[in-house]
């Protein structure tokens, strides 16, 4: 049998068990322009193209690893579909069963993205057919209320399909254990290893019926949750412009202000309602170019004159609300709002929570900013490091508080063990709240630790790739030819995390740290998520008064800048 044709009974044979009706029916249009080996009709590429295309589908399967699944929408073992879908609820299943967990209970949450909520009904399917049981959340909610109801309902595992914050093509599918975290190795290898064993689908018991879809008290029991980080007493006069990014969060946000006693947030209204399709966004996160231009455009029309006054902060959730981004007004820039570093609202919440008496470790991932150690160091609590990722934070020993550069943070770990960006929202108002009575803001707090702790200025490269292989390309070049300065900075230490350290397990990263005028640090490593490199990168500048900041800050600026072209020059982006 030739290739093609092998590709061709692949394709037969996926499409006889494929239980969707759409994509059944992409498939059999594909695999018909393929056999033809031409035109497939108004609109369509050449016969070649599309047996490109099947075979692009058909390359291998997508693999489950410590991120799930997560992938394009589509027929075909490398996309996420139905059939996809069931082997590795299937696979899920054995493993617990075969951790004794047989008759344990499963959470079901998912988002608004197509396919999402037929995804979580298969997942309840295949469970109840293992001999599991299977709970649904009432409605697509937040990724943080499927994290909640693992532990709070006493179950052995959580589910919850979503892609995050990836473009509207995707879906993807998240699996948490019975301690309410992500997993983690060996789990994730263990699960994988059952799905690869899932035979025929025909032969994955799917019950019709025989699962729990649970009522609202389960989102008020979060809700009850998340307002209890918050001083009972504390102020609540601040006024926020908040965006959901056409996300599942807007409704659980608007309860979560309401109960705390906050005005309610103003919402960006062309945004607020669920939308697959993110019409307003190139990409729905709001650390990309263009995400937020709504947000602060409604920010600018809710003037001085406005009933509450103007906006203090704009909030922004990605569209499964884990994720946190705040923007503060700035008058220097375009928009007039200014979108915080990750970094930057990662400080804040952590200090807010040090000045309110927290006790335990401050964690972060290692390509956030330094600037946390310092924070724990000064209040004489424990500071831990770890691998990229919440799966990795949520298991920092003693953790009181954990937070990401890439908008994640954890400010109740006893309640959601993993990113939450509902009660960071309120954690951040409350702060702000705070602040403002005292006529301070957030950016004061701001200058008041580059004072105390030095300016920790952090930025990122992040390139996106259609050819995986330049991403692997530009780790090997570095590897091979290791940069000795960067930005007139010397490289003291360089360090391959593929190998590990004593701290960290291994990882595909790699590791600069550099002396001079100021200090700097570099992390180059791929996405866990998306195709991409990201590089990412900060320097820390002496600051001797709050009369020097402003120098401070353009030096900066400046090596932040330098690096970016050095580090872009070394790894050939």
């Amino acid at each position: 049998m030739t290739a093609q044709q092998d590709l061709i009974a692949q394709a037969r044979t996926w499409l006889a068990e494929d239980p969707d009706p759409d994509t059944r029916a992409e498939l059999a249009a594909l695999l018909a322009d393929a056999e033809a080996g031409n035109a497939g009709g108004a609109g369509h590429t050449d016969g070649a193209d599309r047996h490109a295309e099947l075979a692009d589908r058909f390359a291998g399967t997508l693999q489950f690893g410590t991120a799930g699944l997560r992938g394009e929408l589509g027929a075909g073992p490398m996309r996420m579909n139905r059939a996809v879908v069931i082997r590795a609820a299937a696979g899920l299943a054995a493993y617990l069963k075969g951790n004794g967990d047989g008759d344990g209970l499963v959470v079901i949450g998912y988002d608004a993205r197509h396919k999402s909520e037929a995804f979580a009904r298969d997942t309840a399917a295949v469970m109840v057919g293992a001999g599991l049981r299977a709970a649904l959340l009432p409605r697509p909610l937040p990724t943080p209320v499927l994290a909640f109801a693992v532990r709070h309902l006493g179950a052995v595992a959580g589910v919850t399909v979503t892609a995050s914050h990836n473009p509207p093509q995707d879906n993807g599918y998240k699996v948490y254990l019975g301690d309410g975290r992500q997993i983690v190795p060996p789990a994730d290898a263990d699960i994988a290893g059952r799905i690869a064993a899932v035979g025929a689908l025909a032969d994955v018991p799917r019950a019709e019926s025989g699962w729990t879809v649970l009522g609202e008290d389960v989102v008020d029991a979060y809700l009850d949750r998340a307002t209890a980080v918050l001083d009972d007493d504390g102020p609540r006069d601040v006024r926020i412009v908040h965006t959901a990014l056409h996300g599942v969060g807007a409704a659980t946000v608007a309860a979560a202000f309401e109960r705390a006693g906050f005005p309610a947030p103003l919402p960006v209204a062309e945004q607020a309602e669920p939308d697959p399709d993110f019409p307003t966004v190139a990409f729905p996160n709001p650390e990309e170019p263009g995400a937020m231009d709504l947000a602060f455009a409604t920010a600018r029309a809710a003037t001085v004159g406005a009933p509450g006054g103007a906006p203090d902060l704009v909030i922004a959730n990605d569209p499964d609300a884990d994720r946190c981004a705040v923007a503060v007004p700035d008058p220097s820039a375009a928009s007039g709002w200014r979108m915080l570093h990750g970094d930057e609202v990662g400080a804040l919440l952590a200090v807010h929570l040090v000045r309110k008496g927290v006790t335990g470790t401050l964690a972060e991932s290692i390509v956030s900013s330094s600037l946390l150690g310092r924070i724990a160091h000064a209040a004489g609590l424990p500071h831990a490091e770890t691998l990229t990722g919440f799966k990795w934070i949520a298991r920092a020993p003693g953790l009181a508080y954990g937070y990401e550069e890439a908008l994640g943070y954890c400010v109740d770990p006893e309640g959601v063990s993993d990113k939450d960006g509902i009660t960071a929202a309120l954690a951040v108002a409350e702060l702000a709240a705070g602040l403002k009575a005292d006529g301070r803001s957030l950016t004061d707090l701001l200058d008041e630790l580059a004072v105390t702790h030095g300016l920790h200025a952090t930025d990122q490269l992040s390139v996106r790739v259609r050819d995986l292989s330049l991403i692997a390309d530009a780790m090997a070049r570095l590897r091979s030819t290791p940069p000795t300065t960067l930005a007139g900075l010397t490289v003291d230490r360089a360090d391959d995390l593929s190998a590990g350290t004593a701290d960290l397990p291994p990882t595909d990263g790699l590791r600069y740290r550099l002396t001079g005028a100021a200090r700097a640090r570099v992390i180059v490593r791929p996405s866990g998520t998306e195709p991409k490199i990201k590089c990412y990168l900060e320097v820390v500048v002496p600051v001797a008064d709050a009369a020097a900041l402003p120098g401070a800050r353009a030096e900066a600026a400046a090596l932040l800048h330098a690096l970016r072209t050095d580090v872009a020059r070394a790894a050939g982006l």
